[in-house]
């Protein structure tokens, strides 16, 4: 059954998320519910649920949409290889989310212009300057949705997966507690290394 659910508490404009299906879905790392969900950004996103995440500490991964490593197999990142690790670390616990979130592509800035910011990698530019070179923001995620998302699955505070220290401040800024950043590591490749210094030499990330 759908249902609007305000989960904005404290946030000024309140976030709604519906909730608009709920159903098994087994995978190679085992079974999930797939929770599927129609926010106020105008995208439809999907929470990967392991057993019962409810309360505190359950081990989560704020994964951003990326077609081209996620579902295409491009070794130019490392977000497909970091999927299917956060999935099969969440399934052994037993107890986790993914939130699979669209509208994140490139960042945030779309398929179009980061199939563009590929074009302007193989000419020299790192993954920074390819998005400022077309005049769009480094990073323009915002984590409002994640946070609503995860407290509708009545998760009180996340050990995150994540090597990106900004998604943890997204969810506080939001109101969802952190108890723990979990770093991934994952197999880099040759096409894969140079983005991946990239981030963290100039977005503060964790190194892989």
């Amino acid at each position: 059954m759908s249902a609007d659910v305000n989960v904005a508490e404290g946030d000024g404009d309140a976030v709604l998320v519906q909730r608009i299906g709920d159903a098994r879905l087994p995978t190679r790392h085992g079974e999930f519910r797939a929770v599927s969900y129609r926010a106020h950004d105008g995208h439809e996103h999907v929470a990967l649920v392991s057993g019962d995440p409810t309360g505190t500490a359950a081990l989560t991964r704020l994964h951003s949409e990326c077609l081209t490593g996620d579902v295409l197999g491009s070794i130019k990142c490392d977000c497909g290889e970091q999927l299917e690790h956060a999935l099969g670390e969440i399934r052994a616990v037993g107890r986790g989310v993914v939130v699979y979130l669209r509208g994140h592509e490139g960042r945030g800035i779309g398929i179009a212009a980061k199939i563009r910011a590929y074009e302007l990698q193989d000419g020299g530019l790192d993954t920074v300057d390819a998005n400022l070179a077309q005049g769009l923001p480094v990073d323009a995620r915002q984590y409002d949705v994640a946070a609503a998302i995860l407290r509708d699955l009545g998760v009180e505070s996340v050990r995150l997966m994540t090597n990106n220290p900004a998604k943890a401040s997204g969810l506080v800024e939001h109101g969802l507690a952190v108890d723990e950043l979990v770093p991934i590591h994952v197999a880099s490749f040759d096409e894969s290394r140079a983005y991946v210094q990239s981030k963290v030499d100039r977005m503060g990330h964790r190194a892989s």
